[in-house]
């Protein structure tokens, strides 16, 4: 099982980046699918962008599709995103996700290992 942390949360305002790091743990790193999700305060965790086992596919929700760009490196064992054009929307924990499958998923029920999670807030 692979052992996420997220980092790379803050305070931005509406108009403003972030990029989310994810450091991975375990020696199956580069035989995953990862993803991320967010969670905002009353609702549920949405998927928002996943990438392939070799980082050449990615998949996004519609939400963020232009403004989030999905990466990883699996030498080092991480992952990011890049989110640029923040909204006050936007504000949630954010969360990286392994999935055992071989193919991009979008299910919170399909990823086994999670992290803990970094708060992003963006101000109007």
């Amino acid at each position: 099982q692979v052992q996420l942390v997220e980092s790379g949360g803050g305070l931005v305002q509406a108009g403003a980046s972030l990029r989310l790091s994810c450091a991975a743990s375990g020696p199956t790193f580069g035989r995953t699918t990862m993803a991320w999700f967010r969670q905002a305060p009353g609702k549920e965790r949405e998927f928002l962008a996943g990438i392939n086992l070799s980082g050449a596919n990615t998949r996004y929700a519609d939400s963020v599709q232009g403004r989030f760009t999905v990466s990883r490196d699996n030498r080092k064992n991480t992952m990011a995103l890049q989110m640029n054009n923040l909204k006050p929307e936007d504000t949630a924990i954010y969360y990286c996700a392994a999935s055992g499958s071989p193919t991009i998923q979008t299910m919170t029920t399909d990823f086994g290992s999670w992290g803990h999670g970094t708060q992003v807030t963006v101000s109007s």
